[in-house]
């Protein structure tokens, strides 16, 4: 069995990444934070990658955060402080790296995503997860709230469905979690990877070029207040209008005929 942290296959346009850490709950080392960094880096100016599923080996999508490998620098003379810094720092660039990566990120997710593994799913640009799938943010059972976690998942969900999550920690199931946003679609048990192959397949018949402009502008006007969200967005579609595929794009609408993406 190969024993990288991450596994990736490409087919037809979609890169298929794969935590590796099955017999570690696939927690987020920093083996598998820096292996998921480099990949998607390469995988950002990849022209042939049109889209990307985060999937998992074995019963549980991510545990979160290597406690081991955390807990043991508390014997550092400053107690982990300096090691906790960098490693969240790290942690948090490249959850970064998916919501800045020009194509879009599906989370497949079969048996348990807890902590910075919920993290990961919410930080994903679409979701899926089989029915028996579980979702937590448990941090506060052991006396750690679930402080990084929290930043994506209140991007996602209700305020209310995030605080319920960070102050019970009680796990949320499939169906529950696709009510409240956290993810898109619960699907049958195991089925949860060909879904997300679906979706991509879908997403990668579309012109590249317009996923990016589109993708980009979405983050970036959240983060403004509504009428200059207008504005970036209106001069967005000014930039996207011009564009060689939205030109191809419309004319093949208006001829009735499949559009052939530059």
């Amino acid at each position: 069995m190969d024993q990288s942290p991450l596994l990736r296959s490409d087919a037809d346009g979609v890169a298929t990444l794969t935590l590796n850490r099955p017999q570690s709950r696939n927690a987020l080392s920093e083996g598998l934070i820096g292996a998921l960094s480099e990949t998607l880096d390469a995988i950002a100016t990849d022209p042939t990658v049109r889209a990307v599923v985060i999937a998992a080996q074995g019963p549980v999508f991510s545990s979160g955060h290597d406690l081991k490998e955390m807990t043991a620098h508390r014997a550092d003379p400053d107690r982990g402080q300096a090691y906790y810094t960098d490693i969240l720092g790290r942690c948090a660039a490249m959850m970064l790296r998916i919501v800045h990566l020009p194509q879009p990120v599906i989370a497949a997710v079969e048996g348990v995503a807890t902590a910075a593994g919920c993290q990961l799913v919410a930080t994903c640009d679409l979701a899926v997860a089989g029915a028996e799938a579980r979702f937590s943010t448990p941090g506060v059972h052991i006396g750690l709230f679930c402080s990084t976690p929290m930043v994506a998942l209140s991007r996602n969900v209700a305020r209310k469905h995030a605080m319920e999550m960070l102050l019970l920690g009680e796990f949320v199931g499939a169906a529950d979690a696709a009510r409240m946003g956290l993810i898109n679609r619960a699907v049958a048990s195991g089925g949860a990877l060909a879904e997300a192959h679906h979706m991509a397949a879908i997403i990668a018949s579309k012109a590249p070029a317009v996923l990016k402009i589109g993708k980009r502008a979405f983050y970036d006007q959240l983060e403004r207040p509504l009428a200059d969200a207008y504005r970036e967005a209106s001069r967005v579609m000014v930039e996207n209008m011009l564009a060689r595929d939205a030109e191809e794009g419309i004319s093949a609408f208006i001829e009735k005929r499949t559009p052939v993406w530059s």
